[in-house]
């Protein structure tokens, strides 16, 4: 459902999908890296696709080939907040065994992005393969999409595909418009809704649910996708008895929460591995967002586009597909293609990404720009971005907003502003960024609520209706 406009324009801040203002960093607190590097103690990584001989190139245009053959079922996981800096890319401590081990058996591609900071703008992008700008939505923070948007469950029902939504955040609910082209869209029982933030232990009930409709004969006798988030490493951070007890900071709390959740998300993957469609089956897991603990002053998530609030990981498993990590980035519009392609189905029409396939059957991936957008609503104003190389350029709202370039490799943290320093630069990024974004087909959003930066949201419900 809707806030009521009145309530949204009194909170301050919105912790479900939003983050604030960290008083100030603490200074005795450990900060992770915010670019993965390797973990003293850890085994080596997999070998990545430029490590490979002309046979494995064979090898895998092979089982590129028998995939086309017998299109796959498609397992979505999306773990609310999961940072980039996850054991298996360089962190300490061990906070996601079961995640870890599967990265370390399938495909991980470790510099991967959503393309923006929170849930109601990036979890659409997935579906649709798409930026929230270019769908038809409302103008809230909570924003919610219209029928007239195409995602992609909706071509896999449109051809027979049995599609399986468990949804553990009251957001996901009908009315949004999330639950588009599923057969099945259930909510875990006993959740309530909470703007500012996320009161239940759900990662129990969400394996229960996902793991009963698996199991039904009507939803998995032909092809399948099915999609579950899990919410419990989202704000507020309690701890949890049954995993390690790391202290009792922000980041100590979430890592608890992340470890917590890592055991179910091991436990439906023990479970699933035991299944008649398993080897017929890829799993694709993400998160929808990042999560800050004090860098740039900020504590949680949404409002910006810093690196620790869009960098995520993607790990997918394809049945016959070996091990590699992928340094190639890429952002959360390729998971729709990726996952028709995965499926035997033909790309999704309009959608702004690339499939990982290629990539994941050993092909050498392409440096391309990435770019990220947080779209403007009542309750934030506009961020753009784009990554091009080791340089990434922040535009603090639209047109002539303010702007921020830093080298990523050597700052990988984004402490140090090179706009000035480097003018050609700045110059050159600043170009690229105009030019993709006067590329899209942006949609202005509807509702009648004030824009924050500026504006009203008073655009069309649906293409017949958009201004010519």
């Amino acid at each position: 459902m809707e806030l009521d406009r009145s309530l949204l324009l009194t909170l301050p801040l919105l912790m479900f999908g939003c983050g604030h203002d960290a008083p100030s960093p603490n200074p005795n607190e450990t900060q992770p890296p915010a670019e993965p590097a390797a973990a003293e103690g850890k085994p080596p990584p997999a070998k990545t696709a430029s490590d490979k001989t002309p046979g494995d190139k064979t090898a895998s245009l092979a089982k590129k080939s028998a995939r086309k053959r017998e299109p796959l079922n498609v397992i979505l996981l999306t773990v609310d907040a999961l940072r980039a800096d996850m054991p298996w890319a360089g962190y300490g401590r061990d906070i996601a065994p079961n995640l870890t081990r599967f990265a370390r058996e399938n495909v991980s591609f470790d510099a991967h992005r959503s393309v923006t900071s929170f849930t109601a703008q990036s979890v659409p992008a997935m579906l649709s393969g798409r930026y929230a700008s270019t769908l038809y939505r409302s103008g809230y923070f909570f924003a919610g999409y219209q029928e007239t948007n195409e995602f992609f469950p909706e071509v896999l029902q449109a051809k027979g595909v049995r599609t399986i939504g468990v949804q553990s955040h009251l957001y996901f609910n009908r009315g949004k418009g999330l639950n588009q082209g599923f057969d099945v869209w259930e909510m875990v029982p006993g959740i309530t809704f909470n703007e500012r933030s996320d009161d239940h232990v759900t990662s129990p009930k969400t394996n229960e649910l996902l793991m009963k409709h698996l199991s039904n004969p009507d939803n998995v006798k032909g092809r399948f996708f099915a999609w579950t988030h899990y919410t419990d490493p989202h704000h507020k951070w309690i701890r949890h008895d049954e995993s390690p007890n790391f202290g009792d900071k922000d980041r100590d709390l979430y890592d608890n929460e992340v470890h917590y959740t890592d055991q179910h998300v091991g436990k439906f993957l023990a479970w699933a591995e035991k299944q008649p469609w398993w080897e017929k089956t890829a799993v694709v897991i993400s998160s929808d967002h990042g999560e800050a603990f004090g860098e740039h002053g900020m504590m949680q998530h949404a409002h910006e586009l810093w690196e620790e609030l869009v960098r995520v990981p993607l790990l997918i498993r394809v049945p016959g597909v070996e091990a590699r990590r992928i340094s190639t980035p890429h952002t959360h519009l390729d998971l729709a293609p990726t996952i028709l392609e995965l499926m035997g189905e033909e790309p999704l029409q309009g959608a702004m990404g690339e499939s990982l396939v290629p990539e994941i059957d050993g092909k050498p991936g392409s440096e391309k720009p990435v770019v990220l957008e947080l779209t403007a609503d009542n309750v934030q104003p506009s961020r753009r971005a784009v990554v091009s190389g080791d340089y990434k350029l922040l535009r603090f709202g639209e047109g002539n907003g303010p702007e921020k370039l830093f080298n990523l490799k050597t700052d990988p943290s984004e402490q140090k502003d090179l706009s000035k320093a480097e003018p050609a630069k700045l110059a050159e990024l600043r170009a690229l960024l105009d030019k993709k974004f006067a590329a899209l087909p942006r949609v202005q959003p509807h509702g009648g609520m004030k824009l924050k930066g500026g504006g009203t949201a008073d655009g069309p419900l649906r293409p017949e209706l958009a201004q010519r």
